[in-house]
């Protein structure tokens, strides 16, 4: 049988043969730097959007929606996407100011080790730019398409949460009261928004928020512990964990005041006309739930009673603002 040796080309220096397998290397070359092209950009981008936080800005707006629609704002898409982005981009810029300021104590932390800034993916000075960016155009786009008002205070909100809140987390646990003020100013921004003046109608939404938070953070404060003791912060009230694991913190008694002053608070809506007898039946049996949680959590501190908590008011809160604003419509028709 004749075998059919490769084809070769005779050149000065030597006799070589020709190498197709290496053509297709060349050709699909460009190929494969363009997809790593777009791997790098794709990661990139992950990377911004990690510094948003999210979940935690979609909460915020979806607070800002039921703030609008309570306060009698028109549902005009323009109008609406104005505000969505202006507060959003504010909200992204908290989230990129607070990892920026909170870097090295990150690194500490195995929850937040893997983050951007702290494993170098992205640099000081770019999340720097990135937030200030985020920031000016947020602020200058509410200022401009919605009103003064709503400016002030997205200003006012991110003003406390980067230069208040995140840098007290060192020094006290009270920087969780400090921090519960931002937190619950959202709303606020969809009731201004809309053209509302601010009132009792307002505060009773600010209120409902502002006690929210603490049995919710108090559960996140308790489950870890251990990382916030690494990083220098003080989240928690009280000494350190016991050798069982255990917390001789306040943290379960004070879940359970807060929780408890949370029913009449959640209340307030109903009271001030906002919403009806549906709204009220439902914030009564959501915030008694709440508060069985904060009392299971406190008659017995540890992971799984934490975390019952936690969920609860994951569970609370979204279930709350929804019936306030069905039955808000419902008493409008």
């Amino acid at each position: 049988m004749t075998v059919q040796s490769a084809p070769t080309y005779s050149t000065s220096a030597s006799t070589c043969v020709a190498a197709p397998a290496s053509c297709v290397a060349v050709e699909r070359a460009p190929a494969n730097e363009l997809a790593l092209g777009r791997l790098a950009i794709g990661l990139r981008l992950s990377d911004y959007l990690e510094l948003a936080k999210p979940r935690i800005a979609a909460m915020a707006l979806l607070t800002v929606l039921v703030g609008y629609t309570l306060g009698g704002g028109a549902w005009n898409p323009a109008a609406l996407c104005r505000m969505l982005l202006g507060i959003g981009l504010v909200a992204v810029a908290s989230g990129a100011f607070n990892q920026l300021i909170e870097r090295r104590t990150d690194a500490l932390m195995a929850r937040t080790a893997n983050r951007p800034l702290p494993t170098g993916r992205l640099q000081p000075a770019e999340v720097a730019l990135f937030g200030v960016v985020c920031a000016s155009i947020g602020v200058s786009l509410l200022y401009l398409t919605v009103n003064p008002t709503t400016a002030l205070l997205a200003a006012l909100t991110l003003a406390l949460y980067v230069g208040a809140y995140t840098p007290l987390k060192r020094y006290t646990a009270l920087s969780t009261a400090v921090g519960a003020i931002p937190g619950a100013l959202p709303p606020i921004l969809g009731w201004t928004a809309s053209g509302a003046e601010l009132g009792w109608a307002a505060f009773s939404l600010f209120a409902l928020l502002f006690v929210w938070q603490f049995p919710h953070f108090l559960a996140i404060a308790w489950l870890y512990r251990r990382d916030y003791a690494a990083a220098g912060l003080r989240m928690l009230p009280g000494d350190a964990a016991t050798s069982d694991d255990r917390s001789r913190s306040v943290a379960g008694f004070l879940a359970c005041g807060y929780a408890a002053v949370l029913v009449p608070v959640s209340l307030l809506p109903g009271q001030l006309a906002l919403a009806g007898g549906p709204y009220r039946v439902a914030a009564l049996l959501l915030s008694l739930g709440y508060l069985a949680a904060a009392v299971r959590f406190a008659w017995s501190e540890s992971r799984e009673t934490a975390r019952g908590l936690l969920y609860s008011s994951l569970i609370y809160l979204p279930a709350l603002l929804a019936v306030l604003t069905w039955d808000h419509l419902r008493l409008l028709n």
